[in-house]
């Protein structure tokens, strides 16, 4: 049985992406992004969740300078992690999931490091990621892009609004944000999916924000689904 999605124009789509992409390297140009060990990107994007990256690494950086190891912040009293992530906010949360993430890892493979996936293959990398508690889709396909090289396109809340106005996510779907990862998996090549993601990000912080987007002055607005609807 046919879905929506089946009878979506995907060479249309593609085609608006690539558009869409060029003008976001003529606004941005080409981001450069720091490349961690899988294991510490992990951590960093758990601290992410639902903060700013100055918090996150304020967090992240207190946790390095207090413990010389991920073995050292597995074994720490909760209350020790807690106090040092607080800058990144929900500690009472992030810490205690920080350390069952460390421990899962620690349980299976008797170490902490990420290494043992590099063999996966991609679609068993992220299940087994997003089997980890509060690890979603976001954190998983952050971790296999940016640290493993391994295609996956990461969507947070910015990327999944910014989609939606310009039409690269057709909203008559209903798609969720976990089913958006895959759907604009198909629309970029793999090897601009970083730069993509980050301009994404940038569009949906500096422009198209939440709250009052600065449509009149967007270097996308000729192909944004959301500002023609209002003009026209």
């Amino acid at each position: 049985m046919k879905t929506q999605k089946d009878n979506l124009d995907y060479s249309f789509l593609r085609d608006k992406a690539g558009r869409v992409y060029d003008l976001l390297v003529q606004h941005f140009g080409i981001p450069e992004w720091p490349v961690l060990p899988p294991l510490d990107e992990l951590i960093n994007t758990i601290l992410s969740q639902n903060t700013n990256d100055r918090n996150r690494d304020l967090a992240y950086g207190n946790l390095r300078t207090r413990f010389s190891s991920w073995e050292e912040v597995r074994q720490a009293p909760a209350s020790d992690v807690i106090d040092c992530i607080r800058p990144a906010g929900l500690a009472n949360q992030k810490g205690p999931r920080i350390q069952t993430v460390l421990d899962r890892i620690y349980a299976e493979n008797g170490n902490l490091s990420l290494d043992f996936l590099k063999t996966w293959e991609p679609v068993k990398i992220r299940e087994w990621l997003t089997s980890l508690h509060g690890v979603g889709m976001k954190t998983a396909s952050i971790v296999m892009l940016f640290s493993f090289g391994i295609p996956a396109f990461p969507v947070d809340t910015h990327i999944f609004r910014v989609s939606g106005r310009l039409g690269l996510r057709p909203g008559d779907l209903n798609m969720s944000a976990d089913q958006a990862h895959d759907h604009l998996a198909l629309l970029f090549p793999p090897e601009n999916y970083c730069t993509a993601h980050i301009n994404l990000i940038l569009l949906g912080r500096r422009i198209c924000t939440a709250r009052n987007p600065n449509c009149c002055d967007c270097f996308l607005k000729d192909e944004c689904d959301f500002f023609l609807s209002k003009t026209n």
